[in-house]
């Protein structure tokens, strides 16, 4: 006892020391914080995007069912992906239970928030004692990992032949990585001793996306056992008609395409200059409101599946003709408005000749382009504008809308996210922002990204941050996404010709 202070202001020091160093040693940073919460909506996104492609095959072979067919081996595999199912979702289940149970002891209390007008959850994300008491004082962490185990256990009990297939890639696996000292710790004190509340449910959703990809991977699975079935056309439909050939600036010009023979149980890809249409009964239409005098186009395009089975392609054209009023007119040559950072095409009518004729513009600046009445548009800020054309001393003005391009959508390869096959994916070396039916030409670059892997062959989540668009800062990643691993872009920024950088949605992967 020798070596303790008897001086009551020094003991009262030593203890403040030590309060403060456990302060210091128990503080989270924001940054941190926030980063766990990224990951952790990312995670949430994904499971719901492999939720939905696995509804489509629960959809899928209960059709089968009923078709002759497969009627037989749907029989057989049904069962089993409906046993995946209901394994899945108990596990599921379960781990919500936990979600909730370590919410509440990290003082959970719904807060108004001003921004969205709406209650939301508020609880001490940064305590670091809620995970620690439930899932090690309590032993929930492992009960979590007998379930778990006994869940991948019993998937792959299933059938042999699932067992065969995935034993060796099976995305649950509760084998804690070793430690930076090369040391092998239990479950629970990896994932859950001391461990923020945020970062514990982002544990959580990240042990949910893992039991959602090897859901999607047996029922997948099943759903190949059944093999293809073969379609009969069954119904007549329209292939192409226009409410009329011939129209005035202004008037709206309606296209219906479809088929002449079609399937019922299989939808059609019918695309009307650039933009798919809604298929009922067999058919669909377009409707666009025209301008710019003369004669123009409507492109149809896409396919039907055929008597064989095959995608028959669909390719046709359908003319009509503008006419020019009698007096003044402008005339989009594109759209019903103008958009900013790239040349709007105009068609200006006199009606009386042009040596009688001056035109202005408020909001914009207006340039010959050509021939007579050709011009150009460039407007630089969202709202309104106008054309003024004065003929033979009667002037007219024209309004239209100001818009901003449209936002793009970031796609690797072909893909614009859901299901995508890895082998595809992971040869990729750039991702891009496209703009999907617009009529000007603009481009798109990527300023940045940030790229999320969980799921196989990631039992921690990985993330990068990509500029410019190429993939090679997350090269590594790629080369090891497999089957069953997700990958989300969040916070991605592009620009436009407008000069503007924006944030867009980053899409969700699913690679199989």
């Amino acid at each position: 006892m020798a070596g303790l202070p008897r001086d009551p202001r020094q003991k009262m020091i030593n203890v403040m020391y030590l309060v403060l160093t456990a302060i210091l040693a128990l503080n989270v940073s924001n940054e941190v914080i926030n980063a766990f919460k990224v990951v952790n909506n990312s995670l949430i996104t994904s499971n719901n995007n492999i939720s939905a492609s696995n509804n489509t095959l629960y959809k899928s072979l209960e059709e089968k069912l009923t078709q002759p067919e497969s009627k037989e081996k749907a029989a057989i595999w049904e069962p089993k992906a409906m046993q995946a199912k209901k394994l899945s979702d108990d596990m599921n289940n379960y781990i919500n239970g936990l979600k909730a149970d370590l919410l509440k002891a990290a003082d959970l209390r719904m807060k108004y928030d001003e921004k969205t007008k709406d209650s939301v959850q508020d609880y001490r994300e940064d305590n670091l004692d809620a995970s620690t008491r439930l899932f090690e004082t309590n032993g929930k962490g492992e009960e979590l990992k007998q379930r778990l185990d006994q869940y991948k256990k019993e998937m792959l009990n299933i059938d042999p032949s699932i067992s065969a297939q995935f034993a060796n890639n099976f995305p649950v696996n509760t084998t804690p990585p070793p430690s930076q000292e090369g040391k092998q710790k239990d479950f629970t004190q990896t994932f859950f001793h001391m461990t923020p509340t945020v970062a514990a449910l982002t544990m959580l959703s990240k042990f949910q996306n893992n039991i959602k990809n090897a859901e999607n991977m047996v029922v997948t699975y099943c759903h190949s056992q059944i093999g293809a079935v073969q379609v009969h056309m069954d119904q007549v439909g329209v292939i192409v008609g226009q409410n009329s050939s011939y129209l005035m600036p202004g008037q709206q010009l309606t296209v219906t395409a479809g088929v002449g023979a079609y399937s019922s149980s299989v939808k059609s890809n019918i695309s009307i200059n650039g933009q798919p249409v809604n298929m009922v009964n067999g058919q669909g239409q377009y409707t666009t409101t025209v301008s710019g005098a003369g004669e123009h186009t409507v492109q149809i395009s896409g396919s039907f599946i055929g008597e064989d089975g095959k995608p028959v392609p669909i390719h046709q054209t359908v003319t009509y003709t503008v006419g020019t009023p009698g007096g003044a007119a402008v005339m989009l040559d594109k759209m019903n408005v103008f958009y900013i950072g790239v040349p709007n095409p105009v068609t200006i009518s006199s009606g009386t000749g042009w040596d009688k004729t001056r035109v202005s513009m408020a909001g914009g600046t207006l340039t010959p382009s050509g021939g007579p009445g050709k011009y150009t548009v460039k407007v630089s800020q969202v709202g309104n504008a106008s054309i003024t054309v004065n003929a033979d001393g009667k002037a007219s003005t024209y309004d239209f809308r100001v818009k901003r391009i449209p936002d793009p959508i970031l796609m690797v390869g072909n893909s614009k996210g859901g299901r995508v096959q890895s082998v595809m994916f992971k040869n990729q070396s750039f991702a891009r922002a496209d703009l999907e039916g617009f009529e000007f030409d603009a481009h798109f670059n990527i300023v940045s990204a940030t790229m999320y892997f969980t799921g196989a062959n990631f039992p921690n989540p990985q993330s990068a941050e990509i500029h410019g668009g190429s993939l090679d800062a997350v090269k590594g990643m790629l080369q090891k996404s497999i089957p069953g691993t997700s990958v989300t872009f969040d916070n991605v920024k592009v620009q436009g010709p407008d000069g503007v950088v924006r944030s867009i949605p980053g899409p969700g992967f699913i690679l199989y």
